[in-house]
């Protein structure tokens, strides 16, 4: 009966948040609030159960790489970025925008997704600001492109990192992998461009003409603190890259470079948390409450142990139905808590395919699904939402549906050359 609760109250949550007309936020707190009460979960799950609970890694990593934001954007380089980047595209907001993907993209593979677009976001903002054209296309691609640039390497993702950790994936192994579908699948999203948003990359001749004229030197206001911020900032990537071996989880390596940058700074509170997206934070800590009461109650277990009976031990019809599941549930039910119930699931999985030479390519299925499948909706991936709270805040709106009818598209392209891909490399070419 429990389980019937959770996942009642999940779907009208769902609901709500798809409707576009109840603040997001508030529902995902209601539902967790629900989900409590009934009760379906109790706060020591809540609160310290890595199963069920609030993914406070990913809280405090937001939270650490806003308040760094927060100071780098003190500098003026973010106008710096946004000036040259728009010069060398000659005004051209298409060329703007595939300057961006790949940068956000190559930026995702190496940093983590998150990070990536919560320092091209206000970039993006100041060159749709200065052309006066709506930045809104321009944020949704970034979160698309973070996305999948973020499954190309073990540390590019907060599910990357879950699965790759639990399947015990080396970081050379998972780029060899994963890197040529992400090149393949970027490739494709670079070309929908064009279709996906027409109309929206036309500029006012005079708008072009102003960016040209200007000189992005004179946007640097505090040349002191930008260099201790780049220091702070390489440092703080070092220890993305290298979390394992310095024993630092990424959202400690975030919010030790972002207590460092403070006291470097001296700003006062209202500058170091002025890029704090406080809403979205909560909303990430409802709709963990959320997810975590269906995996307690057994909603997540019970749909994939009973999808697992229809393979009998087939390695491509395995390898099918996690790759299908993934792109579906995770394009719904956010990618990071499906990520942790899924990884025990698939290593069972592996155990009982006939083939034992096709056995890893379930893994890489469950990665590809599960990362890009994130690009769905608003709340498939971390970037999603983080990048919709940006939008907001900005004035300039994402709705959930917008979204949704290019994430379909990317998501779609996404699943078909991600069938191609795992069917050729690992079935046909062995």
């Amino acid at each position: 009966m429990s389980a019937i609760y959770a996942a009642t109250i999940f779907v009208v949550a769902y609901a709500l948040i798809a409707s576009d007309r109840v603040n997001t936020t508030l529902v995902a707190l209601a539902g967790a609030t629900a989900m409590f009460f009934l009760p379906m979960i109790n706060s020591d799950e809540v609160f310290y159960s890595r199963a069920t609970g609030i993914d406070w890694d990913v809280i405090f990593l937001l939270l650490g790489m806003m308040i760094i934001v927060s100071v780098v954007r003190q500098t003026g380089v973010f106008d710096y970025v946004a000036i040259w980047s728009a010069k060398r595209a000659k005004g051209s907001p298409l060329r703007i925008m595939v300057l961006l993907v790949l940068v956000t993209a190559f930026g995702s593979a190496f940093l983590d997704n998150v990070t990536t677009v919560l320092l091209i976001a206000p970039v993006t903002l100041l060159v749709c600001e200065r052309l006066a054209v709506s930045a809104a296309p321009f944020l949704m691609v970034e979160a698309f492109a973070a996305n999948i640039g973020g499954a190309a390497t073990l540390v590019g993702d907060p599910t990357t990192i879950i699965i790759g950790t639990g399947a015990k994936l080396s970081f050379i192994s998972f780029l060899v992998h994963m890197a040529p579908a992400v090149v393949i699948i970027l490739g494709a999203l670079l070309a929908l461009l064009p279709r996906m948003f027409p109309g929206a990359f036309t500029a006012d001749a005079e708008r072009v003409a102003d960016v040209m004229s200007l000189d992005e030197g004179e946007a640097i206001q505090n040349r002191r603190l930008l260099i201790q911020c780049g220091i702070v900032l390489v440092a703080v990537f070092a220890g993305f890259v290298a979390h394992k071996e310095i024993h630092m989880e990424p959202s400690l390596v975030a919010m030790t470079g972002a207590g460092i940058l403070i006291v470097m700074s001296g700003l006062t509170r209202e500058f170091y948390l002025s890029s704090v997206e406080w809403e979205t934070l909560l909303f990430f800590a409802g709709l963990f409450i959320m997810v975590g009461a269906l995996v307690k109650t057994g909603v997540i277990n019970a749909l994939a142990h009973l999808a697992s009976h229809a393979t009998h031990g087939n390695a491509w019809l395995t390898t099918m139905l996690i790759l299908g599941v993934s792109f579906l549930f995770s394009g719904f039910v956010n990618n990071v808590p499906y990520a942790a119930a899924m990884t025990p699931i698939v290593a069972e999985f592996a155990s009982s395919i006939h083939d034992h030479t096709n056995q890893g390519v379930l893994w890489w299925a469950l990665l590809l699904g599960t990362v890009l499948g994130g690009n769905l909706t608003a709340v498939g991936a971390s970037a999603n939402i983080v990048v919709a709270g940006i939008a907001q805040r900005a004035g300039t709106p994402i709705s959930f549906w917008d979204f949704t009818r290019k994430g379909a598209i990317v998501t779609g392209t996404s699943l078909v050359l991600s069938v191609g891909y795992l069917w050729v490399r690992y079935f046909v070419l062995g």
